[in-house]
């Protein structure tokens, strides 16, 4: 979908918000959405798809349990997810149950889990009896329980992973719970985009991580765990790679090892890229340099509002001069911090002066004849660094 190695191109002074990041984009469904409304607000956007989604139309569980409901119908329905719900309906008119199951649900208490569930209940011809306003199932079981489930049947359409927890508190309730397997989880049948994805994270190629479902979030951190990877790839989010889920309920595989996660107040992709649009930036580094102001992103620097891409080892070169900046690094620890290390430090040489090219202003970068080179930092801004 997206090219793993693309940089967007110099534009206009209107080059967006995103422009110099790197947006990874681990979602299955709607994935090309989204990385078009990060790609228009200038992020370069790497995509893998952390799961797949594989329908059981044909699969004799949902069949099973389609016809189960039919024959003894339930107190209670629970529809989780639009596309889920939508499916189940569109199952049962292939099998030749569709208005049976239609009707069966018109006369039982239908519980639809946020707006887009809503859309789909209504597009069925049917009208849900309640839905939260968090789009939370935890939201969903309180109300439950407040209400009382003891001797009650519960129906509920299951959303790609089993809801143990849900499931087990309705149960120690008092109630009977049938699960409806519409679609499944599965793992990517190419996992190297995932394994890209993985590496790019962890060796700081990406700015932001974006996950729209919680089995896309655990997903991924199974993928790191089997590979070895789950302790770099944590250490990555938490003080690196901003991690941004569409929701809370998306987060949680993430805040349960820890990880700090941004999400808009709105469940939306939208408000999920305006979220990033915001953050990013304002975590962008920026300095006052030779009558300059110069703000280090992802693989792009903005000098004076002007956009200017820059080789990844030219970036690399710059971040290790901006963690001291009006200081002077040494040839040799600017070695160490170019990609594919060598011994030569003419390669130093031979990098910088393509930074300064990338740059458009070779002044920014002094040279300190036998020792290295600085950042000419503003005379203000040194005396401020030099204190700290």
């Amino acid at each position: 979908m997206y090219d793993e190695q693309q940089r967007p191109e110099q534009g206009p002074p209107d080059h967006g918000p995103l422009a110099g990041f790197t947006v990874g984009v681990t979602a299955a469904r709607r994935a090309d959405e989204l990385g078009t409304l990060l790609q228009r607000r200038g992020a370069a956007v790497v995509h893998a798809p952390a799961l797949r989604i594989v329908q059981l139309a044909d699969d004799s569980e949902l069949l099973a349990a389609t016809k189960q409901l039919i024959s003894q119908a339930p107190d209670i329905v629970i529809a989780t997810t639009a596309i889920g719900f939508r499916g189940w309906i569109e199952a049962a008119d292939g099998w030749g149950l569709g208005e049976d199951l239609i009707v069966c649900l018109r006369d039982v208490e239908l519980l639809a889990r946020g707006p887009k569930v809503k859309g789909a209940v209504r597009a069925a011809g049917l009208t849900e009896e309640w839905s939260p306003s968090s789009e939370s199932m935890a939201e969903v079981l309180d109300r439950l329980l407040e209400e009382g489930v003891d001797g009650r049947r519960i129906a509920i359409q299951l959303h790609g992973e089993p809801l143990p927890g849900f499931v087990e508190s309705l149960r120690a309730a008092g109630a009977e719970v049938v699960g409806v397997p519409v679609y499944r989880w599965m793992p990517p049948e190419d996992i190297g985009p995932v394994d890209r994805l993985l590496d790019a994270t962890v060796s700081r190629g990406l700015d932001a991580l974006t996950f729209t479902s919680a089995p896309a979030a655990a997903s991924l951190l199974s993928r790191a765990e089997e590979r070895g990877l789950l302790p770099e790839l944590l250490a990555a989010l938490h003080h690196d790679v901003l991690p941004a889920c569409v929701g809370p309920v998306t987060a949680l595989p993430l805040q349960a090892h820890g990880v700090d996660t941004v999400s808009p107040e709105r469940f939306r992709l939208g408000p999920l890229v305006q979220l990033l649009c915001k953050e990013l930036p304002a975590r962008a580094r920026a300095l006052p340099i030779a009558g300059h102001r110069v703000e280090i992103r992802g693989h792009a620097v903005l000098v004076d509002g002007a956009l200017r891409p820059v080789p990844p080892a030219g970036m690399s070169l710059l971040r290790a001069l901006s963690r001291r900046p009006g200081w002077v690094v040494a040839r040799a620890e600017l070695l160490r911090a170019l990609p594919g290390t060598g011994r030569d430090e003419h390669a130093v040489e031979t990098a910088m002066a393509r930074l300064r090219t990338a740059l458009g202003a070779p002044k920014l970068i002094q040279t300190v004849v036998k020792r290295g080179y600085r950042l000419a930092l503003d005379p203000a801004a040194d005396a401020k660094y030099s204190d700290a």
